[in-house]
């Protein structure tokens, strides 16, 4: 043995460990101190720590030197990676950007066990759905995620992973499953705890993993007894602390116990856990530094878009599809329109679309449609904002926009037909400059002339009628002086015209795009369109 050498060795349980060895030194005995989970063997003489890639080379830097097992191990690992980052993901449905298959490697070289932290936007879903797909055989899958995130999850998994069998549980009243990959909210998680764990499940997903910050709350404690036994589990949220470190405690235990197996050791070291004469206040923060070391160096990946903006296009396009709360109304309302396209013989009809009833019958299936998805709409708008970032939501409607501004009015701005010119800029100028002013709320009053590049992200809660307001819109964010990337979201609500409307937008922006001087889609044009798709 040299003066500290650091080898490859297996616990009483099998797990591979850092065997750590040293002639006494009462400094270098103080930092091996430190490392989480780290044991004394005084049969053997030495200590050990659970295995993680981070620790070897805090350990090196520490003056330890490592034996050839060791190093051979790590190339191994090192090979798997770049095996992935070569060959790809066999039958993946889609090719990764280099950024996210690192991000797919490093959960790899995690064995399925991560906190991703990728920023909005760059595509925390496609990586973990990419390692979902190199490991198939690993099943069922668990994804649990807010409820306005559970169609695209499914829409998301069909895109990347061929031949799926997606079951989506809804209710609090369990029944037995048969899905491979199994998508439920956090809301009713607490009463399906004993058919999740029947599956025996292999990979669990926690979408928005911060909303399992609180010990008190229902959907902890039944994530913490649904997680037990599962190999392989994922934390996805772009914010795993937002105010204090205490925050992060929970998820990151879950994914890996031996990194602070001890919550009052951890309080005191990264919480500065002080009494306060009522009780134990672990609200502080301390020794964040050492904290964000040891996470990254092993089980956090964090990407910003300012990291990875030389492989992001200037624009990306995202559609969200989303569950309306007024199905029975909606349709019948639907039923009723397509009745009259039929009466009128649809494209006839449309032809005459001068026709106030007919503009009238659009508009109504809209305005449904719309208030179906507000309030899921309005869950996804507070889970973003979660992120810290800014976002810019286009509206057509006085009702749709009064809402927001009465859900978010200590964090919101508009502008519409009612604000005067003077006070529109006020309103600029505030979502610019006031980090506590998160959220833009504007219709076609706010299409034209605005810069809005406090934020880089853009939410079509409404869509209007051309593709190039649309674009208009978009170019709000996308201006000089934006050094991120724009990433424009289209929530639209499922099997509604608005689902129509939407692909039919974005598909005459593509070709609009294309052609140097085209012509602006009419009103008139689309709405034909829409009426020949309900024959």
């Amino acid at each position: 043995m040299t003066k500290s050498t650091i080898s490859l060795a297996e616990n009483h349980r099998g797990e591979k460990v850092i065997k750590i060895e040293f002639e006494y030194d009462l400094t270098l005995l103080n930092k091996v101190r430190e490392i989480p989970g780290r044991l004394w063997h005084p049969q053997d003489k030495c200590w050990s720590a659970p295995f993680h890639e981070g620790t070897v080379k805090q350990l090196q830097s520490w003056g330890f030197s490592v034996d050839e097992k060791l190093q051979s191990y790590l190339l191994n690992n090192d090979k798997t990676t770049k095996e992935i980052v070569l060959s790809g993901i066999p039958g993946l449905k889609g090719t990764l950007r280099p950024f996210q298959t690192i991000g797919v490697a490093f959960a790899e070289k995690n064995d399925g066990r991560i906190l991703n932290s990728d920023e909005q936007g760059l595509g925390k879903t496609i990586e973990t759905l990419a390692w979902i797909q190199l490991h198939r055989d690993q099943i069922p899958v668990i994804i649990v995620c807010p409820a306005s995130l559970k169609l695209n999850w499914e829409r998301e998994i069909i895109i990347w992973i061929p031949n799926p069998k997606i079951e989506i549980l809804s209710g609090k009243t369990p029944y037995k499953t048969k899905g491979d990959i199994l998508i439920i909210n956090y809301d009713i998680v607490s009463a399906w705890i004993e058919e999740l764990r029947r599956r025996k499940p292999q990979i669990l997903v926690l979408d928005e993993a911060h909303k399992i910050k609180s010990n008190a709350a229902q959907r902890t404690k039944a994530i913490k007894k649904i997680e037990k036994g599962i190999p392989h589990l994922f934390g996805l949220t772009g914010t795993p602390i937002k105010n204090k470190p205490i925050e992060i405690y929970n998820i990151v235990n879950l994914i890996d116990k031996t990194l602070f197996p001890n919550y009052i050791a951890f309080t005191r070291r990264y919480c500065n856990a002080h009494s306060n004469g009522f009780g134990i206040d672990v609200s502080g923060a301390s020794n964040t530094q050492e904290l964000h070391d040891k996470l990254t160096s092993t089980i956090l990946i964090r990407r910003k878009k300012e990291d990875v903006l030389k492989e992001l296009p200037d624009k990306i396009y995202s559609f969200l599809p989303i569950e309306i709360d007024n199905e029975k109304e909606y349709r019948e309302a639907e039923a009723d329109f397509i009745a009259y396209v039929r009466r009128e013989k649809g494209n006839e009809a449309a032809k005459r679309i001068e026709s106030v009833e007919a503009l009238a019958k659009i508009e109504g299936l809209k305005q449904l449609a719309v208030k179906g998805k507000m309030s899921s709409a309005i869950e996804w708008i507070k889970n973003f904002l979660e992120s810290d970032n800014k976002l810019v939501v286009f509206c057509t409607h006085k009702f749709v926009i009064d809402k927001l501004m009465e859900e978010f009015k200590h964090t919101a701005v508009k502008i519409d037909g009612s604000v005067t010119i003077k006070d529109r800029q006020r309103s600029v100028d505030i979502f610019q400059h006031n980090p506590e002013c998160k959220l833009f709320v504007g219709n076609e009053a706010a299409e034209e002339g605005l810069t809005l590049t406090a934020s880089s992200y853009v939410f079509h809660l409404e869509y209007p009628w051309s593709p190039t307001s649309i674009d208009q819109r978009n170019d709000r964010c996308h201006r000089m002086g934006q050094k991120d990337n724009v990433t424009v979201y289209y929530p639209f609500a499922q099997n509604t015209i608005e689902e129509k409307i939407a692909k039919m937008l974005d598909e005459k922006r593509k070709i609009i795009s294309s052609i140097v001087d085209g012509k602006e889609t009419e009103q008139g044009n689309l709405l034909h369109e829409i009426m020949k798709s309900y024959l």
